[in-house]
């Protein structure tokens, strides 16, 4: 990538024309990129990354993410939001993490929401290792009491709460600690990854009446022993957990930009019967908004997840991981600088 990058009359053309054959080798590159503190330091201080960076972080602050707050939903949209963190080592910037949750939702307290009946349009979305998850010793107790916290404060506030999928060795920990929540607060939704082979029947154990799901394909770099790793079986589990899920008796939430998968999930919601307010779609900030609208428009409920924070380097390499479009697009921002 940097031989391309150095050549700036041709690297760009020599990168799309190879994207559909690099897609699949640049993953793991990427996924690997993201856990690696050096390439961190050099990114992050790029001043051109933070600009391009803004396409899919709305800024670092609160006030920057209220304002995208206020604009998602004017656009008849709902949203989830993510203080950026994660792999927390600290109790103290556990503690903090929990803080900007807690500012936020006050600050969600104080906005005109439109009121959509059994749906909020406002909603939080924790990794617990942000919250102190692998902590030695203390790590699932302290993550649970801060997840508490966050929960309590949400449900003042009209809001919903979905705790996020991590990498494989974090998922029984994390499915342990949503269990206990939702004795307390049983609209806490989590994510599972169709790329894991364990989450088919993840979704048949959690499909019950009120469990909200959000499905995504998968964002991490993971062994063959425990995830598919060519896209038509990733394409392949992800069908078969729409129609567990939609089969069920929760709350599907289709994480996905791929069309092949949110026709999947239209033709199942429209084959079983399920109204449009029984499931919805999730998309992240900044990517295929013209779609978001659309399916806005058409009367089905699309969330977009949206993150901020300053620590934005890992979420956005796995952006870039996703999608070739992604990389290309931010190729092209370093080379025009």
């Amino acid at each position: 990538m940097t031989t391309l990058l150095n050549r700036p009359t041709q690297g760009l053309s020599a990168l799309r024309s190879r994207l559909p054959a690099l897609s699949n080798p640049l993953r793991p590159l990427l996924l690997a990129a993201a856990g690696s503190g050096r390439l961190q330091r050099v990114v992050t201080g790029l001043p051109v990354s933070r600009a391009v960076v803004r396409r899919y972080v709305p800024g670092a602050g609160q006030d920057a993410v209220i304002e995208a707050t206020r604009e998602i939903l004017a656009s008849g949209r709902a949203i989830s939001i993510d203080h950026l963190g994660e792999d927390t080592s600290d109790p103290a910037q556990a503690e903090a993490t929990v803080q900007a949750y807690l500012e936020l939702l006050a600050a969600f307290g104080r906005l005109d929401v439109p009121v959509r009946p059994g749906v909020p349009p406002l909603e939080v979305s924790l990794k617990l290792s942000a919250l102190g998850q692998f902590i030695p010793e203390v790590g699932h107790d302290l993550a649970l009491t801060n997840a508490r916290r966050i929960c309590r404060a949400a449900q003042a506030v009209g809001a919903w709460v979905n705790v996020d999928a991590e990498d494989h060795t974090t998922t029984d920990s994390t499915l342990a600690i949503v269990e206990e929540l939702r004795m307390d607060h049983p609209d806490v939704a989590t994510v599972l990854q169709a790329y894991l082979r364990r989450t088919e029947a993840d979704c048949r154990a959690l499909s019950g009446a009120g469990s909200r799901i959000r499905l995504c394909k998968g964002a991490y770099a993971e062994p063959a022993d425990v995830a598919f790793q060519q896209s038509a079986e990733v394409d392949a589990s992800y069908r078969r957990c729409l129609e567990v899920l939609f089969a069920g008796d929760g709350y599907p939430m289709v994480a996905s930009h791929d069309p092949k998968m949110i026709e999947a999930a239209l033709e199942i919601a429209g084959r079983l019967g399920k109204a449009d307010d029984a499931y919805e779609f999730q998309m992240l900030y900044g990517i295929r908004d013209d779609e978001q609208r659309r399916l806005a428009a058409a009367g089905h409920t699309v969330r977009v997840y949206t993150p901020y924070g300053d620590q934005w380097y890992g979420y956005f390499m796995r952006r870039l991981a996703e999608r070739p479009a992604n990389l290309l697009f931010f190729a092209r921002s370093l080379i025009g600088r």
